[in-house]
């Protein structure tokens, strides 16, 4: 199969195979007035700036008029609790009275209120849930999304949502990467028993995960209350011996080191990162752990947010992703923290686009393959409703795509 697309006003993308930090991060490629071969799903040729498609290129090809729009690389969501079942409306009027997670989450809402629903959900119920927000994510310009467990938090459970995703990623274009994170939390059964519960997720769920083959990445809720510096080093070694590379939700509503463990076991990212210090930044920047920081969340909460300037500024490669989940952040459109990164995070368009592309794709080890557009990767792409990278980020709080190509195939 072949598909030319023509008539590009602006083609921006990040170029390479690895992350980009520092300075790197706001260096992309922009070429004026050019078009793009993909053969059987990958990138074959990318014309030169105010180049058209030769006509014999076109013969027996699918053709593509961008109408002299902006075209980028397909968007990396490299951080979302998609699968579960157990929406929290009903908590937002809580949190405008100014009762915070930790004490939502003691009252036993939050987390275990979903983890209470997606235990009673079967597994047709998840998938066709995810379904739908993935269809509202694609329709938003990604094409590629993680997708974490822990809202199931029993072995039989999390088992059930990781197959429901491993099912999913053959129904519908978005292609997924699933991380297991059974250490989201510690489920009512287990209270007063959380060393117990470490040892579940050790000694059973890990190992369940690996041999089925269910995931790529572990997690972990390294937080106050939830699980601690020792623990969650010990859950993520675990999964590591297993297979099962690390990530970590490090600093997100206390200082508590988790940026230092995440450079210390060289986790793939470390995420959101509201309260990380300097100690524990200098640690990731010298393991090379992205930083997948979470914009959406800090505003729907109304919490700070991270320093992703001096991230940069450190040499720490930066990803932005949604966070999308059923409390903190409700919100399955990437746009939005693109806008947030841009305003809040004082990161320029060139430094978010590499965020939501190719540093999202090295948050989940598939860069050498998506996240650019580059001959020999894969041929998905977003024509949006702009005549440059900029207006993405001026016009802001409305969807701006136009087009979305999967595999070389327009799938909206």
């Amino acid at each position: 199969m072949k598909t030319v697309v023509k008539n590009i006003g602006l083609l921006a993308t990040a170029r390479g195979k690895e992350a980009r930090k520092g300075r790197e991060q706001g260096e992309i490629q922009q070429i004026a007035g050019t078009y793009i071969v993909i053969i059987d799903g990958r990138i074959a040729t990318v014309g030169g700036e105010h180049t058209a498609p030769d006509p014999m290129i076109c013969e027996d090809a699918t053709i593509i008029d961008a109408g002299g729009a902006l075209v980028t690389p397909g968007l990396v969501d490299a951080h979302t609790h998609l699968l579960f079942a157990g929406w929290r409306q009903k908590e937002l009027a809580l949190k405008l009275q100014g009762v915070s997670y930790l004490e939502i989450l003691k009252q036993g809402g939050g987390i275990l209120h979903t983890v209470n629903a997606t235990r009673r959900a079967t597994p047709a119920d998840l998938v066709a849930a995810g379904q739908e927000s993935l269809g509202r994510m694609l329709r938003h310009g990604t094409t590629t999304c993680e997708v974490k467990s822990g809202y199931g938090l029993t072995v039989e459970d999390e088992l059930k949502s990781l197959a429901a995703v491993r099912e999913l990623n053959g129904l519908q274009p978005v292609d997924l990467v699933a991380t297991f994170m059974g250490a989201h939390a510690i489920p009512v059964e287990y209270q007063n028993r959380q060393q117990e519960y470490v040892r579940l997720v050790c000694d059973e769920m890990i190992p369940a995960v690996a041999e089925q083959q269910l995931a790529v990445f572990c997690d972990v809720f390294c937080e106050d209350h939830v699980f601690n510096l020792a623990e969650s080093g010990e859950i993520l070694a675990c999964g590591r011996r297993y297979g099962l590379l690390p990530k970590i939700h490090a600093d997100e509503i206390t200082p508590l080191g988790g940026a230092a463990l995440a450079g210390e076991v060289r986790a793939v990212s470390a995420e959101h990162l509201i309260y990380a210090d300097d100690k524990g930044l200098a640690k990731m920047a010298a393991s090379g752990t992205v930083a997948v920081l979470l914009p959406g969340t800090s505003f729907y909460l109304g919490e700070d947010f991270a320093r992703a300037r001096a991230m940069v500024e450190m040499g720490i490669p930066v990803a932005i992703a949604t966070d999308f989940n059923p409390g903190s952040c409700p919100n399955e459109s990437l746009q939005l923290p693109m806008n947030l990164a841009c305003l809040k995070y004082r990161l320029t368009p060139a430094e978010v686009l590499t965020a939501v592309t190719l540093n999202g794709a090295a948050a989940l080890c598939c860069a050498h393959d998506r996240g650019t557009v580059e001959e020999g990767k894969a041929g998905d792409l977003v024509i949006w409703q702009a005549p440059d990278l900029e207006f993405l980020f001026y016009h802001w709080g409305v969807n701006l795509v136009k087009t979305v190509i999967k595999g070389g195939e327009p799938v909206l």
